[in-house]
């Protein structure tokens, strides 16, 4: 019950980076995209349909991880809590400033716009630095508390990973925004894509090759995704000019660091480099907590699924000036 457990977690925050890591993408692009006020409302309100929903995945995978994994998420949040609040920080810019931008059409909003890019950049990052350090091993001592060096969480492994996630996002991005973007930024969207190819690849070589030597204790497991993850990349490498297929592959070249960290030494889900381990054993909560737990995500997630599915069904078609903007 506990593997099932960690992989409900690993499905929800492997849905979460495919389908929110365009949305920052996006964000982070939105000046480069288009420079007057109507084109960068077409270009929000392309993930407008989609923006809320997107977050929900983190929700449910927060609650998830409170719920299933509390040892786990104390010791998460306590040796990485510099890192959780410039999260937080940026995820709450970011959501505030893009449902806030339009609310007043004779207002401003270079403010906001300037707001929705750095909230998307400082997640993207974070998120990258975050989970860098859950793979290279948390500054934990032998007991597994925090040490008190704030700048071992920035070592150079994980600002690889902070300035991949930037350069992976974007790409997401741009691929989502190839297949229902505006028409009149098409150009420029294929232009981007190509110029951030090349840096989501070498992020994604070197944190392979980095790790391999860096990193002890990986299982086959996380050989497997770090296969998926090239197959993915490489589809979307020679099959850009076809963005019906490479947003599926972007979007789970994106999902994969999250799976990664997952399966790296399972059983043990986290681990410091001081030989500090945790066992999804010792990170979950008692049987009784996780049957009642039960009750409630089956029909959760099978919502949270559908309501998805329909919501993808129901905007697929790209934005033009007729398209109803949510933001």
């Amino acid at each position: 019950m506990v593997t099932i457990w960690w992989g409900v977690l690993g499905l929800l925050l492997g849905g979460y980076f495919a389908l929110a890591g365009y949305d920052y993408g996006v964000g982070m692009l939105l000046p480069a995209l288009s420079r007057d006020e109507a084109g960068q409302r077409r270009v929000l309100g392309a993930v407008g349909p989609f923006f809320l929903a997107n977050e929900v995945w983190l929700i449910a995978a927060v609650g998830v991880l409170f719920g299933a994994f509390p040892h786990l998420e104390g010791r998460v949040f306590a040796g990485a809590y510099v890192l959780v609040v410039l999260l937080l920080l940026g995820l709450v810019t970011f959501t505030a400033a893009v449902q806030l931008r339009s609310r007043h059409p004779e207002g401003n909003r270079r403010a906001w716009t300037f707001a929705i890019t750095a909230g998307a950049l400082v997640t993207a990052v974070s998120w990258g630095l975050f989970l860098g350090n859950l793979v290279r091993g948390l500054p934990l001592d032998a007991g597994g508390r925090p040490v008190d060096d704030i700048l071992a969480l920035f070592n150079p492994y994980a600002v690889l990973w902070g300035l991949g996630f930037v350069a992976l996002f974007c790409l997401q991005g741009l691929i989502f925004l190839a297949v229902r973007g505006p028409a009149e930024i098409a150009g420029r969207v294929r232009r981007l894509a190509r110029s951030f190819l090349l840096p989501a690849g070498v992020f994604l070589a070197g944190a392979t090759i980095w790790g391999a030597f860096s990193v002890s204790g990986g299982s086959w497991a996380a050989l497997a995704v770090v296969a998926v993850a090239f197959a993915a990349y490489f589809v979307v490498l020679f099959g850009l000019n076809r963005p019906q297929s490479a947003l599926p592959a972007v979007m789970l070249l994106s999902a994969c660091p999250a799976l990664l960290v997952g399966v790296l030494r399972f059983p043990v889900v986290l681990s410091s480099g001081t030989g500090y381990q945790l066992t999804v054993d010792q990170a979950a909560t008692t049987p009784d907590m996780a049957a009642v737990i039960g009750w409630f995500a089956a029909p959760t997630l099978l919502v949270l699924v559908i309501v998805q599915w329909l919501t993808w069904r129901a905007h697929r078609r790209p934005i033009d000036e007729k398209s109803l903007l949510h933001f």
